[in-house]
C-alpha cells in the first residue's frame, strides 16, 4: 500500500537574539506540536533577511541567528523530526520573492497591510524591503509548497497574500503552488504585563516582554509589576490586564490555579498577589527547564544543526525556482 504523503507545514521567526513568552506560548509551543503529529511533515526557518528591512546592527545579526535557533531547540524542536534552517542560507527564497513581485502582486494590496503601517509609523527611513515583507514571506511558504502555516490571528492577513499570490501565479502561469491554508495557534495573545493592552513584543521597549532566559527574581519581580486594573470596566468584564494573567496561567497548563483563582474572581474574593505568585510560578518552571535544555546545545552542534537544515532544504528550494523560471519564461541558469 502506498504511504500516504504528509502534509508540510513552514513557518519562521525573526532572529531577535532570544525567545520571549509571547513567541514560546504564541508560536513555538504549538511549533513542537505539529512536529509531533505524523501527518505533518515541519520546515521552521530563522528569517534574517526579514530581520534586516529596519535598524540593526550587521555585527550582531550572526549571534543573533544562533541564539534564536538554540532557543528553538531547548524548546522542543527537533532536528530529526524537523528541518531548522537560517533562511539566508537559502537564497532562493529572494529570487522567488522578486518574481513574485514582478508577476503576481499588486502595489495596492500592499499598502493596505496593517503590519506596515504600524511598523513605518514615526520611522525616518522606511525601506522598500519592509513594503514589500509580505511577498517575501509568501515566497517562504510556497518555496517549499507548504499548504499549512501555524499563525496567530494577527498574521492572518499576510497569509491571505500568499493565497493570492499562488492563486494569481497558477491561473497565468499553470499550476504550480497549492493553497496555502493556516493553522491557528490555540493559545490567545499573549499581552504585554506592562500595557495589557498591546501584544508582547520586544520592538515595544524592555519593560514589554518577558524573556525566556530571565532569572527567576526577574520573572517574579516583572510580574509582580504587572499591570492589572486600568481605570473603570463595564459590569462583569475583566480588565485586560487580569484577563492577561489568566490567560499566561492557563496557557502554561497549571489548570489547578487557574480554575481555583478564577472561582475566587467570580465570587469577588480574588487576591491579585495570589494570581500574580501562580503565574510567576508558572513561568519560571517553563523558563528553568528550557533554560536547563540550552546547556544541551554547545554553539557548534547549534551550527551543525543549522547547516544540516539547510542542506535539506535547499535542493526543494531550488526545484521550485527551476519550476518557475521555465513557467515564467526566464533563461536556465
Amino acid at each position: 500500500m502506498e504511504e500516504k504523503r504528509k502534509k508540510r507545514v513552514f513557518s519562521g521567526i525573526q532572529p531577535t537574539g532570544t525567545l520571549h513568552l509571547g513567541n514560546y506560548l504564541g508560536a513555538v509551543r504549538n511549533w513542537v506540536a505539529l512536529q509531533d503529529d505524523p501527518s505533518y511533515e515541519t520546515i521552521y526557518c530563522i528569517v534574517d533577511y526579514h530581520a534586516i528591512t529596519i535598524e540593526y546592527e550587521a555585527s550582531e545579526m550572526p549571534r543573533r541567528s544562533l541564539e534564536m535557533a538554540r532557543d528553538l531547540l531547548a524548546c522542543g524542536l527537533d532536528p530529526g523530526r524537523s528541518q531548522i534552517f537560517v533562511q539566508s542560507q537559502v537564497p532562493e527564497h529572494t529570487e522567488l520573492a522578486w518574481i513574485f513581485q514582478a508577476t503576481c502582486t499588486a502595489y495596492g494590496e500592499l499598502q493596505r497591510m496593517t503590519q506596515f503601517k504600524a511598523k513605518s509609523t514615526g520611522r525616518e527611513m522606511i525601506s522598500v524591503g519592509l513594503f514589500t515583507y509580505p511577498v517575501l514571506q509568501a515566497a517562504d511558504i510556497l518555496i517549499y509548497k507548504a499548504g499549512f502555516v501555524p499563525v496567530g490571528e494577527d498574521q492572518v492577513q499576510h497569509l491571505e497574500l500568499a493565497r493570492d499570490v499562488s492563486r494569481r501565479f497558477n491561473k497565468r502561469f499553470g499550476r504550480t503552488f497549492p493553497t496555502v491554508k493556516p493553522l491557528l495557534t490555540p493559545t490567545s495573545r499573549i499581552m504585554s504585563l506592562k500595557d495589557p493592552e498591546q501584544k508582547m513584543s520586544k520592538s515595544a521597549g524592555e519593560s514589554h516582554f518577558l524573556p525566556l532566559t530571565a532569572t527567576e527574581d526577574e520573572v517574579r519581580t516583572m510580574v509582580k509589576r504587572a499591570v492589572t486594573d486600568v481605570g473603570p470596566r463595564p459590569e462583569g468584564e475583566m480588565s485586560p490586564g487580569v484577563a492577561n494573567l489568566f490567560g499566561i496561567l492557563e496557557a502554561l497548563g497549571d489548570e489547578e490555579h487557574h480554575s481555583s483563582l478564577m472561582a475566587d474572581y467570580e465570587a469577588g474574593e480574588l487576591r491579585y498577589v495570589d494570581l500574580k505568585d501562580a503565574v510567576a510560578d508558572a513561568i519560571w518552571e517553563t523558563c528553568h527547564r528550557i533554560q536547563e535544555r540550552r546547556a544541551a546545545y554547545p554553539e557548534e552542534r547549534v551550527r551543525q544543526v543549522l547547516r544540516e537544515g539547510a542542506e535539506a532544504v535547499r535542493p526543494l528550494a531550488r526545484a521550485t525556482v527551476d519550476e518557475v523560471r521555465e513557467r515564467v519564461g526566464l533563461a536556465r541558469p
